[in-house]
Order: C-alpha cells, then structure tokens, then sequence
C-alpha cells in the first residue's frame, strides 16, 4: 500500500514507548568514485558497549561517497598518523578516536580526522553525551568527517519515520537515519499513514484511522501530546507542512471529491486550494514554498501537476507513463522523485526539474512506494517489497548504492526523512 495507500485513501490513541524493532544493514552496488578512508575503533568502545567506529563506517559507506575500512592499527585522536603509510595502504584519510566514561556517568566521545593525501589532521572534536546519545554522537561524528570532505552537510545524526505493520497492530516509529534506536510515537490497532515532518523536526503530522475514518492528527514528539488537524465529513488524508512551518497541506473530501487545502499549523478554517472535478491529492511544497506539487488524476490517470502555493492554474510536470503518484522535492528544487508504474510494476523515479525533464528509474524492485529526500538532497528512502517482506531502503541519487534496513518484524511501510537540527 503506502503510496498508492495514500491515493486510494482520497478515493475513498498512542502514547511514547522504546521501540521494539532492531534493523542491520545491508549495502549493495558500487558507487563510480568512493573515497577511501580509514575508521579505526575507537579506544575505550568497547567499556562504552556502542560500537562508534561501526556506526562511522556504515554512515559513510551508506552514503555512497566513501569506502569505508577497518584499521589494522589500533589507533585513538592522540595518535601520529604516518601519512606515507596509509597512502601505501590506499587510503585518502584516517579517523580514529576515544569513548571514556566520566564520573557523572556521561561519555567523553573525541576523535580525529586526516588528511593522508595533503598529510595533515584537518579536524578534531570532541563532545560529553549520556549513555543513551552514544549512537547519536557516532553519527554526528560521520556528519563531521562527511562535511569536511565533500563541503556539504550531513545527515546521519536526522532521524526518519516510519510505520511498523505488526499483525493487526500498527505503530509510528521515530529512529535515528539508519532505522536504529528511537521511540514509538504511537501504537493503534487501526492503520496509521502518510507521516510529515514540521520543518522544525517537532512535530508529526499523520492520517489514523482510529476513529474508523481518515483524520489528520499533529503530535509533539517531545512531550507525546497531540490533537487533531482535520476531521471533516469524508475523508482527511496527506498532511504536508510549508517549508515556513505555518501551514499544512490536506486532502479532505468535504465536497464530495478529494481536493487540496491549507490548513494553519495551529488549526483553523481550511483554505482550498483545488477546484477541479478530479482527484486532487498528496500536495507537496517546494522548497521556496512558492509552488505545491500534486497527484491528479484530471487528464484521464493519476500525474504529478504543479500550481502557486496560494492556488490558481495548474501545469502537468510527468509525462512518461500513465500513473505517476507520490511527489517529493529534493532541498534544491531541482528533482522530483516519484514512484511511477510500469508494466504493471512500481518503481522509484526521479525527473531533473532543473534542465532537460531527464527521467531516471533508479530500481529494479517492482513495489516501490513513498520516497522521501534527505534534508541534503543526496540520498531518498522508500519503501518496497523484498521476498514478501515490507522494507525500507536508502539509495543514492544515482541508483547505484542502496541500503536495506532490515527489521527483525513486522511490515515496514511509509517512511519520511525529517530535517536538519537535531
């Protein structure tokens, strides 16, 4: 379902809790270029119980930029790094560093970055975090390394959420980038979908069906407290927040057919934006928020359209294909990714909004559904079916290195990339 849960949804009580699921990583394909670099394990992870150097590498490695390796060496940020050794070895760079439980029961998480090609240590940082932030510091530590190197930013140390199908029961997980650690933001026994982050990363927006029909909650992932956003006659689906925070993107069909509304962030009278005699759903904001991209099935199937932020004339932007749902916008405004049907499968698609409409599939999976674009645009997790199994992926713009987070339960479904600033 997913996507097409969510579109078919126009035709037509949680508390905090730990999370239960456990996913590893699975990486395959080869990137073109991958910068080779050097993460040993960190002295004292062990004690700590968290293995920061795994953590490092997987990020790394998950972004398609690096390839990560072991050290054969131990090694910690105090150490002297002979550059000429490690160029022997075929490394451009080398990060070591140290974990030390302080008096107060904190952790001391330090490290070190070099530069073995230029033969300098181009960075070093240190942070003091509780036992429980461990995973998150390892991955503030990849956001370094990763931000160094490339110039641009990070986004291991985001989080994305997602929802678990679990028997008949569901639940909104909150996790960390790589599917790890988090908090289950709400368990039902009815369906829950189309999870969207406010762009402060404070709230969730969402469609439970826990009171038997589609209606839009907003919860404070902080305190847990929540309230509904829309619960109109029909249906109340596809919540999507401005870039600005203050207005929410819905799907209600209080007039009798699926249309777009603005709805404030604290609530309020819907605005619509849509006057069609079609479907008209799964709006999405561009970046400037002068645009909202959306799913219409006004030209005889469902396409991706472009209007004003504030509703007026609609412009078709797909043209390949004759059902094409579900946009998401990279952070530049340049691409549109999407899950277009072919041949009877669906698969994630990009098209280069910037020049040319370049359409690209990027998978060879047949159930793909709703992708979402890291907050710097240079990695998009879906979600599809493997073996049977709902999972969640990652994969680079390229198509060529893709993660699969494996849940040791439960169908995983419904993903969404939350935003920087964590």
């Amino acid at each position: 379902m997913g996507s097409r849960r969510r579109f078919l949804a126009s035709l037509s009580a949680g508390v905090a809790l730990p999370a239960a699921a456990q996913f590893r990583i699975e990486i395959s394909g080869v990137g073109a270029t991958q910068l080779p670099i050097a993460v040993a394990s960190f002295r004292g992870e062990d004690q700590a119980r968290v293995s920061i150097a795994a953590i490092v590498r997987a990020d790394l490695e998950r972004s398609g930029v690096f390839r990560p390796s072991d050290s054969p060496v131990a090694l910690d940020e105090t150490s002297i790094v002979v550059a000429s050794d490690w160029r022997a070895r075929g490394e451009d760079a080398v990060v070591a560093g140290s974990v030390t439980r302080l008096a107060d029961g904190r952790w001391d998480v330090r490290f070190r970055l070099w530069d073995v090609v230029k033969g300098v240590d181009v960075l070093g940082q240190s942070q003091t975090v509780p036992a429980g932030d461990l995973r998150l510091a390892a991955h503030r530590i990849a956001d370094a390394v990763y931000q160094k190197l490339t110039g641009e930013r990070g986004v291991f140390a985001t989080r994305i959420a997602f929802v678990v199908k679990t028997g008949s029961r569901f639940a909104l997980h909150v996790t960390d980038a790589d599917g790890e650690g988090g908090q289950i933001a709400l368990a039902s026994p009815q369906p829950i979908i189309s999870p969207a982050w406010s762009p402060d990363g404070k709230d969730l927006a969402y469609v439970s069906f826990e009171a038997r029909k589609a209606v839009v909650w907003v919860q404070n992932l902080a305190s847990g407290r929540r309230r509904v956003l829309a619960d109109y006659r029909g249906s109340n689906s596809a919540p999507a927040f401005s870039p600005d925070g203050q207005q929410i993107a819905v799907t209600l069909t209080r007039s009798g057919i699926s249309q777009i509304y603005l709805i404030p962030r604290a609530g309020g009278t819907p605005q619509r934006l849509t006057n069609s005699g079609a479907i008209d759903t799964e709006a999405v904001f561009s970046p400037d928020g002068q645009a909202i991209y959306f799913v219409s099935d006004r030209g005889g199937s469902p396409q991706i359209y472009r209007m004003p932020a504030t509703g007026g004339r609609a412009e078709r932007v797909t043209f390949d294909g004759d059902y094409n749902i579900s946009p998401a916008i990279s952070a530049d405004g340049k691409l549109l990714a999407y899950i277009a049907r072919a041949n009877g499968a669906f698969k994630l698609t990009t098209l280069d909004l910037s020049s040319g409409g370049a359409v690209q599939t990027l998978t060879d999976t047949t159930d793909d559904e709703s992708p979402s674009f890291a907050p710097n645009g240079r990695l998009l997790v879906y979600s599809t079916r493997v073996q049977g199994q709902g999972v969640l992926m990652t994969t680079t713009l390229d198509g060529k290195i893709k993660t699969r987070l494996l849940s040791t339960g439960g169908e995983v479904r419904e993903p969404a990339w939350g935003p920087f600033g964590r």
